[in-house]
């Protein structure tokens, strides 16, 4: 089982998920991206090693992991984290996929408002493509703990927020105007493993409107796609004091998958 972050959050914060999934009889680990630290101090210490690197620099780092693996593990990824899974998947080097609040991949077209605030810390200015950007507890309050306490938000920035690279999100943002982006996921592909994706209903990063028009993209394909509302949950609902219920989801889903 393989763990993929997202944009903003360290490898380290699936530790409880590595470990829920351990005692559940898997064999986990959550690697970093290209350029992460080993420790979020380390890659606070670092923004630069973290810059420049893009979706498929991302998919290449995980394939590469994958390759050295025994068999296809089962991905499961946050955010970013999520559209890589899918890209993971769709090249058939998954057993299966769980993507929780993925970032938008190529054919999906609502862009709320709150989704585009969301990213403005990266977007608002096109010289932050090479570099990597950091968070305000504020702008993390907003993106990721706004359906938690204000304290809670603080703890979760304080604990697991890393810097990311702006690369990512310029290209997603651009997906549907590049034929070749690096967001486009092979949704039609018959062949690979099953897919859940999971949406929280107080999103503001990746709305759930998001994450159902991504649903849509796989009508092309009969292989397995399910999708799992959390009315409640924010962008946050990997980290926060509800994390476990969404853990206990996703194992629920890959026992019926009999994975």
């Amino acid at each position: 089982m393989l763990f993929i972050h997202g944009l903003w959050l360290h490898a380290s914060s699936w530790d409880p998920w590595v470990q829920y999934f351990e005692d559940a009889g898997y064999l986990p680990q959550a690697p970093g991206w290209p350029g992460d630290g080993d420790t979020v101090a380390a890659s606070r210490a670092n923004p630069d090693a973290i810059a420049g690197h893009g979706i498929d620099d991302v998919v290449e780092h995980f394939a590469g992991i994958i390759e050295r693996l025994p068999s296809a593990p089962i991905l499961i990824g946050h955010s970013f984290g999520g559209m890589i899974a899918q890209k993971l998947l769709g090249l058939d080097l998954g057993a299966a996929a769980v993507a929780i609040d993925a970032a938008q991949i190529k054919g999906v077209l609502p862009l709320p408002l709150s989704a585009l605030r969301s990213g403005f810390p990266v977007l608002g200015n096109p010289a932050n493509k090479n570099k990597s950007v950091s968070l305000t507890p504020e702008q993390f309050r907003y993106a990721f703990g706004n359906a938690i306490s204000e304290q809670e938000s603080q703890e979760l920035y304080d604990r697991w927020s890393i810097p990311a690279p702006g690369k990512p999100l310029f290209e997603a943002a651009a997906a549907n105007f590049n034929p070749h982006s690096s967001a486009k996921v092979n949704t039609a592909n018959e062949s690979r493993g099953p897919l859940l994706l999971i949406a929280g209903g107080k999103d503001h990063t990746v709305p759930e409107t998001v994450v159902r028009a991504t649903l849509k993209q796989y009508r092309h394909s009969h292989a397995v796609t399910d999708i799992i509302d959390f009315p409640d949950k924010a962008h946050s609902l990997t980290i926060d004091s509800g994390w476990r219920e969404v853990a206990e989801t996703a194992l629920s889903w890959l026992k019926e998958q009999n994975l």
